[in-house]
């Protein structure tokens, strides 16, 4: 494995994030190890800093701790996380069955007095064991597990306020009034008295502990597991884009060899051989079309809706839909250095992660339930002192255990973003951490690179000034010789206009920053930059024989069409565009005013040290920058950014350094992955909001008496509920 490449595991057992923040804690303790573990999506990344990868005692380590990890292989096209995660879903959903069905008529009993026949109190026994012991057996299992490491999570608090509802419940029925025969309760929201039990007997005196909680451990069960089940359920459907995204590309490729066709597995294919895509077929993997032009699909992949015109000569990507023409391909990539596997890896790295504002909230979970314990325990005595009624103090106490377990603080963050960059992968955007939303919200300053940024980055042959037209056949013939931009463009647009090279070229000479030369018929042709000015944006090239000016061509970059469009909503959004190139400042301005950029936000003629040099310049006055580029001298100045937003259509080395990659190298794409990021981090806030303010409203009441335990259930369970319900908002 290569040296820092991180461990993946999947983890299973853990019921909350007080969970994952146990593990993340114990793996961070060995010697080395930088580890994060995710709650909503099950797995542990594990660095060790010398690149040594101890898979075995990473393991052994969780297992320590009571939970399960496993290498998440894939196993019959699914991964065994997948497979650990829908056999967690089959188990909650048995047990919230079995539970509602017992719960409810317990419930009832409980609360409508005409329903209270003779001996009810025990048939609602009998009902509530196995929600207790069975349904509730994984709220257990977590609290033992967690007890026998003096730890506590938020399951510890449930499994104390079943064993406490029932306990009480067992000792009235057994040794109280509470299991006599014509015994009635009435039921209230509030905590309740022992004066507030009704019974037919005049035996049974006023005050006496007769007091059942059958209603209140079946409930708050039912309706714990009702809350895990669809968090679980929602959880899983968060990750729909990332596993369509691993799914796109084929599973088989029509090999190419001496004309004969053989369908093989995708995985047997190699690099530097040629596959065939017949029309309507997805390409199998990345590489270079050889023969045929066709128009390629690239939605699934980058976001666009429309297709892309390729030849011979043309890149294409695994996973996109090849609509009309047949093409042979030379594969380049295969497997997981493909675009697609980059992308699907870029992802799922960015979901393991955690933004700033997670660890806070972490950090609270892990020291919450120790306080709600004392809180609950001070409750109890508190209105023992005040009251003398042991039953009101119990339903109290219990209800500060049930109301404050913090599930929707730990669900706060990880949902949100799961659902976020999902969402963006769709787009075409890759966000590569969750430190990423953070950076989005302050940017108030965005430096784009010119070339192949702001405009298409390939010259093209605007107009020919033919003094001496017979020559420009020899021109061209020249111009083949050479891989520079300008000699290409040349050649291309004199192609366009009809001219056909087929004249011998000797003694080619390229002379760097002046032009070529070569002999052709004996005659000396020189090519390279005119001296005069020309436009302010254009090249001028001019071709000489002999001596003499034969043909002068004028050669530009040409501006992406949605360039203005993109500069005027990213000054909506309230961020200040500038232009940081390495070209002269002719061309710097003139693309400046074409795209709405004021000429003095503009530097020209800079080194990639200058682009670095400017971007901490600009921080050290106080903005907060993103910059955008796409190629090898933007890398640095990417990496320095607040927010470094890399063109996919660039160099490996500037979307590596990137912070956001725009697959599809789409300008238009900056401002909505601007604010897509904005968005899932409000949806962050606005989740952290209502976790926090839920307990911070809800623990007062329960420990002023006026909440009941079963209401105090729902309420619990429905907070995560809405968590995760308003993180699937950014799916739309």
């Amino acid at each position: 494995m290569p040296v820092n490449e991180p461990v993946v595991l999947a983890v299973t057992g853990m019921t909350c994030a007080a969970c994952a923040a146990r593990i993340e804690k114990k793996l961070n303790k060995i010697d080395g190890v930088s580890a994060t573990v995710n709650y909503a999506t099950s797995k542990a990344t594990v660095l060790h800093e010398n690149g040594i990868t101890r898979v075995d005692s990473f393991i052994k380590t969780i297992e320590d701790l009571g939970y399960g990890a496993v290498a998440p292989k894939i196993e019959e096209g699914e991964s065994t996380a997948e497979i650990a995660t829908e056999a967690h879903l089959i188990d909650i959903r048995r047990r919230l069955a079995v539970s509602a069905i017992c719960a409810l008529p317990v419930m009832l009993m409980s609360m409508i007095r005409p329903l209270q026949f003779d001996g009810w109190q025990w048939v609602s026994l009998v009902l509530a064991l196995p929600v207790a012991l069975w349904g509730a057996a994984p709220f257990h299992r977590s609290a033992w597990r967690n007890a026998r490491h003096r730890a506590t999570t938020m399951d510890t608090l449930v499994s104390l306020g079943v064993i406490a509802a029932m306990s009480w419940s067992l000792w009235a029925l057994i040794f109280g009034n509470a299991g006599e025969i014509g015994m009635k309760m009435n039921m209230s929201l509030f905590p309740r008295s022992a004066t507030s039990v009704m019974t037919d007997h005049s035996s049974m005196e006023s005050g006496s502990h007769d007091e059942i909680y059958l209603e209140v451990a079946t409930t708050l069960v039912t309706f714990l597991l009702a809350g895990r089940y669809f968090e679980v359920r929602s959880r899983r459907r968060t990750g729909a884009a990332l596993r369509s995204l691993l799914t796109i590309g084929s599973q088989e490729a029509t090999l190419w060899r001496d004309g004969v066709e053989t369908l093989i597995p995708i995985g047997a294919l190699g690099v530097g051989e040629i596959f065939m895509v017949r029309p309507g077929e997805t390409i199998a993997t990345d590489g270079v079309v050889v023969e045929g032009q066709s128009a390629v699909d690239r939605s699934m992949v980058t976001g666009e809706s429309i297709p892309i015109e390729i030849s011979v000569g043309d890149t294409v990507t695994g996973g996109t839909l090849n609509s009309n023409g047949r093409l042979l391909v030379r594969a380049t990539r295969i497997g997981r250095d493909t675009v697609l596997s980059q992308m699907a890896r870029l992802v799922e790295k960015a979901q393991d992660g955690k933004a700033p504002i997670q660890r806070l909230a972490d950090r609270v979970s892990a020291v919450f339930v120790p306080i709600v314990m004392s809180l609950s325990l001070a409750t109890l005595v508190g209105w023992l002192v005040i009251s003398g009624d042991a039953q009101k103090s119990f339903q109290a106490a219990v209800s500060v255990l049930v109301i404050a377990c913090p599930c929707a603080l730990g669900l706060a963050t990880p949902v949100a973003l799961l659902v976020g960059t999902s969402r963006a992968a769709r787009e075409g955007i890759i966000i590569k951490g969750a430190h990423v939303l953070e950076a989005t919200r302050g940017i108030d300053t965005i430096v784009f690179d010119k070339t192949g940024t702001l405009t298409t980055g390939i010259m093209t042959l605007q107009r020919v000034d033919e003094i001496v037209p017979e020559f420009l056949s020899a021109v061209m013939a020249v111009e083949m010789q050479s891989e520079h931009p300008i000699a290409r463009a040349v050649v291309n647009g004199l192609r366009d206009r009809g001219v056909v090279a087929t004249l011998r070229v000797e003694e080619f000479v390229n002379i760097p920053g002046v032009g070529v030369s070569a002999l052709v018929n004996g005659q000396h042709i020189m090519i390279g930059r005119s001296t005069s000015k020309g436009t302010s944006v254009a090249t001028i090239v001019e071709a000489s024989v002999d001596g003499e000016v034969v043909a002068r061509f004028e050669v530009s970059d040409q501006i992406k069409p949605t360039a203005a469009s993109i500069v005027a909503e990213l000054r909506e959004l309230g961020v200040r565009p500038m232009i940081v190139s390495g070209d002269s400042i002719g061309p710097v301005h003139d693309v400046a005013s074409q795209v709405g950029i004021d000429v003095g936000e503009t530097r020209s003629g800079v080194l990639p040290d200058d682009k670095l040099r400017i971007v901490s310049e600009l921080q050290a006055s106080g903005a907060s920058v993103a910059m955008v580029g796409d190629g090898v001298n933007d890398a640095a100045a990417l990496v320095a950014a607040d927010l470094g937003i890399a063109m996919g259509t660039g160099t490996d080395a500037a979307m590596e350094a990137g912070d956001l990659t725009i697959v599809s190298g789409d300008l238009a794409v900056v401002p909505k992955a601007l604010a897509l990021s904005r968005r899932t981090l409000r949806i962050i806030q606005a989740n952290l909001f209502w976790a926090f303010a839920y307990n911070v409203a809800a623990i007062p009441l329960a420990v002023a008496g006026l909440m009941n335990p079963m209401l105090a259930g729902l309420a619990m369970a429905l907070s995560s509920v809405f968590v995760v319900a308003n993180s699937l908002r950014l799916r739309r």
